[in-house]
């Protein structure tokens, strides 16, 4: 396959996955926003956000002040930020336009009609009436294309390569949807918080569950009340767990073993150790060095991979 329409595929895919994982993690931030808590309290939270999303910088460059109104605006339909959710939507339909011939008419319409209809609601300012609702309709968006790619595209290297985008973009935002949670607490350690910090630690890490459509899924395996440690096992090292980092990173390692290349053992090497730290890991190991820290690193991790996907299989000069 040639490097670009692997990496328009690869691309289209990420971009999809990152509105929906952007939708979450707003989701998340906007429930535990409506708990009794002080308005310091709140901001702490969506600078949180920002921060662990890396956008941060860009946010302040036109916003003086941290608000819940500016920052769902800025992360929803601020075009100048690539990481909004209408600017992700945009670049999803453009890499798909741009390697039609290779997608199925039933996932090119997808994509295209997803971008349409998330313009249309916009401009009805359907996001302000009810932002839960919205953050719904992008989850359900990048359900129904996934659901469509699996059952109408052939299962050859392009697919694989847009399996790859996703499962790579779904490690990185579930990485940091959990740290949002420490950031906003600012304790690396599960005893680090404070009094008030534990008597809504319940409804924090409820919401959290929910935003990963996990909350039905812990009560299956744990059968017992939710504690932090339990869902950072449940999302961190649970392989069955369809959005936990080790469940990522079995399909990147695995995808990455059949599209491999002349150049590509590195790369492999470098998504078996991380794969394999995960599978053979434990939670202790994890709280030990602090679950912020060990955040960070992982992610760091990601990055590092997904810039080695980069070099050996697309486009030199991809952007994120």
């Amino acid at each position: 396959m040639l490097s670009r329409t692997a990496d328009h595929l690869f691309w289209m895919s990420r971009y999809t996955e990152r509105a929906e994982n952007t939708a979450r993690m707003l989701d998340v931030n906007y429930q535990t926003s409506l708990l009794p808590q002080s308005a310091a309290v709140a901001q702490v939270g969506w600078q949180g956000l920002l921060s662990i999303s890396e956008l941060l910088p860009a946010y302040t460059q036109n916003h003086s002040d941290v608000t819940p109104h500016d920052v769902m605006e800025f992360m929803i339909k601020d075009e100048s930020n690539p990481s909004s959710i209408v600017s992700c939507l945009k670049a999803a339909r453009e890499n798909a336009r741009a390697v039609r011939g290779t997608l199925t008419t039933e996932v090119w319409e997808t994509q295209n009609q997803t971008w349409l209809e998330v313009n249309r609601m916009l401009r009805n300012k359907e996001f302000e009436r009810d932002p839960g609702q919205f953050f719904e309709w992008v989850k359900f968006r990048s359900h129904l294309s996934r659901g469509v790619t699996v059952g109408t595209m052939l299962m050859d290297e392009a697919l694989h390569f847009m399996r790859l985008g996703t499962f790579l973009e779904r490690a990185d935002n579930t990485a940091r949807l959990v740290d949002v949670k420490f950031h906003a607490l600012q304790s690396d350690f599960f005893g680090a918080a404070t009094e008030q910090d534990q008597e809504y630690d319940f409804y924090h890490w409820s919401a959290i569950l929910r935003s990963v459509s996990g909350f039905e899924i812990y009560r299956k395996v744990y059968r017992d009340v939710i504690t932090p440690r339990r869902v950072a096992e449940l999302l961190i090292l649970r392989d069955a767990m369809p959005r936990s980092l080790l469940r990522c990173l079995t399909q990147v390692h695995d995808t990455l073993a059949v599209v491999s290349n002349d150049r590509s053992t590195e790369t492999e090497r470098r998504a078996g150790e991380i794969h394999a730290s995960l599978l053979y890991g434990r939670i202790d190991d994890v709280l030990a060095v602090g679950m912020h820290a060990w955040l960070l690193q992982f992610l760091d991790r990601i990055a590092d991979l997904g810039q080695r996907i980069a070099q050996d299989f697309l486009v030199p000069a991809t952007t994120s």
